[in-house]
């Protein structure tokens, strides 16, 4: 029986997800209960996620255990789960389905005439959120699959009415090539996941194989200042539309883009080089330039207007972790960003460069062994836009630590192009030295897609406890 019938079959009453408490996989446990399905869940460790879902009436347990899985009837489990994970082990003796998480959100995907799914290495959560919130100031009412949580709509998944489907498409492990979109957008193609693939042409093809998905009545859009990202529509026969920054030849672009003191941009729209209405950002850096551009240009096919458009981008204030101001301390502004890769970190920290401060601390956690290893000189030369940098251990994630690489390697190698860079273990050593060395006007950035985000709220924390005392 195929994913298809699985989720059509009468049999399928109780889905249990392992690994429960990811931003997707939440989302779909709330899409999967207002289907009518039953769902229980499990997790490594409690959260706040993981309070809401049982809210929601969500039987969830902390830690994986074999009897979770009893009385199921299909188990879905994430990526990051291990062939040996015991409930995966438990229903596969036990004859129950097992399907990923890709398989079962391209199986709800194909639910809806009209899915839009946005890939790119760079933008996902944040081009995801423009075009929902530009399709809910539209009143089209869609359901919506974010990989972070958007205030709008109280989190990361939103349920609509409607036929359109909105949602991240991810490349990692080939996620991607389970959807089933009516309309793909391609923000960018780099190198990473260097731990699933060998070399940017394999990305490439990958994202070639994506485009493949789109049905010949579907609609590509791509970004035009991208070279890779066209050159994988090679053979694609589907519509094609284009948005960039550099070229106006491009379907959509944007001229006269100015920059205010928090480093957000204004423009102007233009249409086939004509222009169709002024475009005012709330969130920082030429990225988003591109990333609204995007949204738009994905919008558009859904009849969205750019007066819809402009509205909505003005109302958008960010993502949980795409540059989120947490808090300001005397004249000091702590910020957190979910940036983990080389181009990702330049294109954040060259946004806070135009924001107003004096000195620019960013506290960087390195995510993954292989992307350290494989992306090093990349990072070495991402951080020119910071005062200081400080490193910390390299979040595991999914991997094991060999010995290979360590996070003082990268400080090391910082230092030699010229910047203040040091490694420091433990987040309270972190927080003592910027407590000793940050002034008002300074901005301090925790940047990785770890646990860093810590590190930050106990910068503030501690500064509101001593300002008590």
């Amino acid at each position: 029986m195929n994913a298809d019938e699985l989720l059509s079959s009468s049999n399928i009453k109780r889905v249990h997800l392992t690994g429960i408490g990811g931003a997707s996989m939440s989302g779909l446990a709330e899409i999967l209960v207002y289907q009518g399905y039953i769902v229980t869940g499990s997790d490594e460790r409690p959260s706040p996620v993981l309070q809401k879902l049982e809210k929601a009436g969500i039987r969830v347990t902390i830690g994986h255990y074999a009897e979770n899985v009893a009385g199921a009837d299909l188990l879905v489990y994430t990526a990051a789960v291990r062939p040996d994970n015991i409930e995966l082990i438990t229903a596969s003796r036990a004859g129950i389905p097992c399907i990923d998480r890709a398989t079962l959100l391209g199986e709800l995907m194909k639910k809806y005439p009209m899915s839009f799914a946005v890939s790119g290495t760079h933008g996902k959560t944040t081009t995801t959120s423009m075009i929902s919130m530009i399709m809910l100031e539209e009143g089209l009412d869609p359901t919506i699959h974010i990989g972070g949580e958007l205030a709008a709509i109280g989190g990361s998944t939103r349920i609509g009415g409607s036929e359109y489907f909105v949602a991240e498409a991810c490349e990692y492990s080939g996620s991607f090539l389970k959807f089933y979109p009516r309309v793909a957008v391609i923000l960018n193609v780099e190198y990473d996941h260097v731990d699933y693939f060998k070399n940017i042409d394999e990305v490439k093809r990958a994202f070639h194989s994506f485009a493949g998905l789109v049905p010949g009545n579907g609609h590509i859009v791509v970004n035009g200042d991208d070279e890779i990202a066209l050159d994988a529509l090679n053979g694609i026969s589907c519509d094609i539309t284009t948005f960039g920054i550099n070229d106006s030849s491009n379907t959509w672009s944007a001229s006269n883009i100015e920059f205010d003191d928090m480093g957000c941009a204004s423009y102007t729209l233009l249409y086939m080089g004509n222009p169709a209405t002024e475009i005012r950002l709330k969130v920082p850096g030429i990225h988003n330039v591109s990333n609204s551009l995007a949204a738009i240009a994905a919008c558009s096919l859904a009849g969205c207007s750019v007066s819809s458009a402009a509205k909505a981008l003005l109302k958008f204030t960010g993502t949980c972790r795409r540059f989120e101001i947490k808090g300001v301390s005397e004249g000091i502004t702590v910020v957190d960003d979910y940036a983990h890769h080389p181009s990702e970190i330049a294109a954040t920290l060259k946004a806070a460069a135009k924001y107003n401060h004096s000195r620019i601390w960013c506290v960087f956690q390195p995510h993954t062994y292989s992307r350290t290893i494989g992306l090093m000189d990349d990072f070495t030369r991402s951080f020119d836009n910071a005062d200081f940098v400080i490193l910390t251990d390299i979040y595991a994630a999914r991997e094991t630590d060999t010995g290979e690489v360590h996070s003082s390697t990268l400080a090391e190698k910082i230092a030699r192009r010229g910047k203040k860079a040091v490694y420091i273990k433990d987040f309270d050593s972190i927080v003592e030295l910027l407590d000793k060395n940050v002034s008002s006007g300074d901005l301090v950035i925790t940047m990785g897609a770890g646990d860093v985000y810590k590190v930050g709220d106990m910068f503030l924390e501690a500064r509101k406890k001593l300002a008590v005392s």
